[in-house]
């Protein structure tokens, strides 16, 4: 595998002196970290520190990017003890814990993914749009039935991907302010004991549920895998609890934070937002440039299994390789003038939901809730606005999944 920029750099040795830490908290929740600076300009592979102080190659350009997404040679099984990790309270857990379909390699990830295929299609995504619309419909009367200002992250934000993966998976929603708290446990912490506890919580909560499916079936994807896959002996208890944690935190987590900072996005670039409010059928552009320009799933992780070439360099069996969509989202040679924000260019090609066999499942669901409730909510609220200043309003460290932490709205 080469790449037409390769650059000069000794193999990566654990000895070395490599300056820049990875990851970094944001400044601005929508722009990468002052810090990744000097990995920008060294394209398309840099070297940074974890936290643990563990050298490891990082993945900044786009073309190689998706090279290596596509390699096999590059393993996501967190299992192995050199598997890199970003930060110290998940890797006990996630070196402890299975971790299906994202962390585990062919032929395994092949079977699990094909349970959950038919049930993630585009054809079914667009047959969900008049529930979304529904669940948004509503949420938006409840806004302004409250009156302004709003929390929009509590009011809109989480709740409605919650809805909609509770109603899609088969999980009561009455529980919701449960797994979401866990949720938010398991990938912020603060501590160790945070994350192993909530995943303890967590499994507890949806092995339960499966039990009850047992006996008691209802409709939803899990209680086709009850009744399809787990009876039949093709998955065994253990890895359904595991799945359905996974696709429960996917499910809501990801779209929250999306909906939260594209919101904020938007109201911190006006003239974008005008755009919008004039064509509203610029919408399903803007939520691929917003997935691109926001990349808020940065950091995917792997570990080679055997000497890689790519982009001039020797990337070694056992080291590891992280990627920064933060970077590889804004790279000029793939998104010329990628800093700013524009409808009109063609961003289909971000890896924002990753890239090769473990790229997202959930990406047809997650466009057609972006979609539906940021068209619903400018067009409900032609006067929505910040009612903080900007500064002021909390977004998540650079080590989970970006968002904002709270986002006060009035109209």
């Amino acid at each position: 595998m080469t790449h037409s920029t390769a650059h000069e750099a000794a193999p990566l040795d654990a000895s070395q002196d490599v300056r820049v830490r990875f990851p970094q908290d944001r400044t601005c929740p929508y722009h990468p970290p002052a810090g990744y600076a000097p990995l920008r300009e060294q394209r398309p592979l840099a070297r940074v520190t974890l936290y643990d102080g563990r050298p490891v190659w990082l993945v900044t350009g786009h073309a190689t990017a998706r090279a290596l997404l596509a390699d096999p040679r590059l393993s996501a099984d967190r299992t192995r003890p050199d598997f890199p990790m970003l930060n110290a309270r998940i890797a006990t857990v996630r070196r402890r814990r299975r971790f299906p379909l994202l962390g585990v390699d062919d032929p395994e990830h092949r079977t699990q993914r094909r349970m959950l295929l038919a049930h993630f299609t585009l054809k079914r995504a667009t047959a969900l749009r008049p529930r979304i619309q529904e669940t948004v419909d509503r949420l938006l009367d409840r806004m302004a039935a409250a009156g302004s200002p709003v929390d929009l992250v509590s009011a809109y934000a989480l709740p409605l991907p919650s809805t909609v993966i509770c109603a899609l998976l088969g999980v009561p929603y009455a529980d919701h302010e449960f797994f979401e708290e866990q949720s938010r446990r398991l990938l912020r912490g603060p501590a160790a004991a945070d994350v192993e506890d909530a995943r303890d919580r967590l499994d507890a909560y949806l092995g339960a549920l499966i039990d009850r499916k047992r006996e008691e079936p209802g409709e939803g994807i899990l209680d086709e895998l009850v009744a399809e896959r787990l009876e039949s002996g093709e998955i065994d208890r253990e890895d359904l609890v595991s799945l359905s944690v996974l696709l429960l935190i996917a499910g809501h987590e990801t779209t929250a934070n999306m909906l939260s900072l594209g919101t904020f996005t938007l109201l911190r670039n006006p003239a974008r937002l005008a755009e919008l409010r004039a064509d509203p059928g610029l919408v399903p552009a803007a939520v691929e440039e917003l997935l691109r320009f926001l990349s808020i799933v940065d950091g995917l992780t792997r570990v080679a299994t055997e000497d890689v070439e790519a982009a001039g360099e020797t990337i070694r069996a056992g080291e590891g390789v992280v990627f920064s969509n933060a970077v590889v989202n804004r790279d000029a040679d793939a998104f010329p003038g990628g800093d700013s924000l524009d409808w009109h260019r063609s961003a289909r090609g971000h890896l924002a939901f990753g890239f090769g066999i473990h790229q997202c499942l959930g990406q047809n669901l997650a466009r057609a809730e972006l979609e539906i409730a940021l068209r619903s909510l400018l067009e409900r609220f032609p006067g929505l606005r910040l009612a903080a200043p900007p500064e002021e309003i909390p977004h998540k460290p650079g080590d989970t999944i970006q968002g904002m932490v709270e986002l006060p709205v009035a109209w």
